[in-house]
């Protein structure tokens, strides 16, 4: 595997390449080429911006990042192929979210317009707070706050060694405990509360063997409280199935049909909150089991009392 050396950018974790490659490609798709500027991952570049563009559903972007911009000189480089792009014809659309004023600064200066995600919020906080921040890239997604870092890293290791139910150890100090049967989305959502929030996941199949008893599982059978429950719709299901074994009897739609009715039955006889993950994203899935963690923490808090 490459890594990619700052500055360069990358499509989706694939290649890398110039930003007048990224506008050629977007010139021959016949699609508006959009930049994540960052001088640190540009995860939030892309957060922030994708959630500005899922809004035009009907047109189609070319994106690519370009992460690790860190000096004044490689944002001017960057800043000469952006105006050259608008110079031929095409607009970039470009989202900045740098903190280093020298880098933000010298990538303000494109003729393209730069959306500066960073810099129209900051000012504002510094407002509201009467103090100025400190400006320094690699804040968010760096290691930062080493206490809360090494407290992520934990989780996701806890949420690894716990995932599909490969081990039943230290299952007390689990936040989360998610059920379904197998493809319903267990793991994806498990490593995102785990990343994201700090949050200690296991996550349990739901086997023929369980779905034929009414029974929750024994191996979480006393930690019902922490359980939720996934679940989907049996074209899905069996869609994402046959992905991996088509024409099998687990991927046949009887056999899915049975799985989701069997698991819907033991969430609800046990109180199991129930999230269809068909319906919803791993972030939004995850939202809902935080909000509903903490109303739990905050009931088992008053009847403490």
């Amino acid at each position: 595997m490459v890594l990619q050396h700052p500055g360069e950018v990358g499509r989706g974790g694939g290649s890398a390449g110039s930003v007048t490659e990224v506008v050629a490609r977007a010139v021959a798709e016949e699609s508006v080429p959009v930049l994540f500027l960052s001088d640190s991952t540009g995860i939030s570049a892309e957060t922030m911006g994708n959630a500005l563009l899922i809004q035009f559903p009907d047109v189609h972007f070319e994106r690519a990042s370009v992460p690790f911009i860190d000096s004044p000189e490689q944002a001017l480089s960057i800043v000469a192929e952006l105006d050259a792009a608008l110079d031929s014809g095409v607009t970039p659309l470009v989202f900045c979210t740098a903190a280093d004023t020298g880098v933000r600064t010298a990538l303000l200066t494109a003729r393209a317009p730069v959306i500066d995600l960073f810099d129209m919020h900051m000012q504002r906080v510094e407002q509201i707070l009467g103090r100025t921040g400190e400006r320094e890239a690699m804040r968010l997604h760096g290691v930062g706050d080493i206490k809360r870092y090494n407290a992520r890293m934990a989780a996701v290791e806890f949420t690894i060694e716990h995932d599909d139910g490969q081990s039943l150890r230290a299952l007390d100090k689990a936040d989360v405990i998610l059920l379904a049967p197998s493809r319903c989305g267990k793991t994806p959502t498990s490593m995102y509360l785990a990343l994201q929030h700090g949050f200690f996941v296991a996550n349990y199949p739901l086997v023929d063997e369980d779905l034929e008893l009414d029974k929750l599982p024994r191996p979480v059978e006393e930690y019902r409280e922490r359980c939720f429950g996934l679940t989907t719709t049996v074209e899905r299901l069996s869609r994402v199935r046959s992905e991996r074994r088509r024409g099998s009897r687990y991927a046949s739609s009887e056999q899915c049909r049975w799985e989701l009715r069997r698991a819907a039955t033991i969430y609800d006889r046990h109180r199991i909150p129930v999230i269809d993950s068909s319906e919803k994203s791993v972030e939004e899935m995850a939202t809902l089991i935080l909000q509903q963690h903490v109303r739990q923490v905050r009931a088992a808090a008053r009847d403490g009392q």
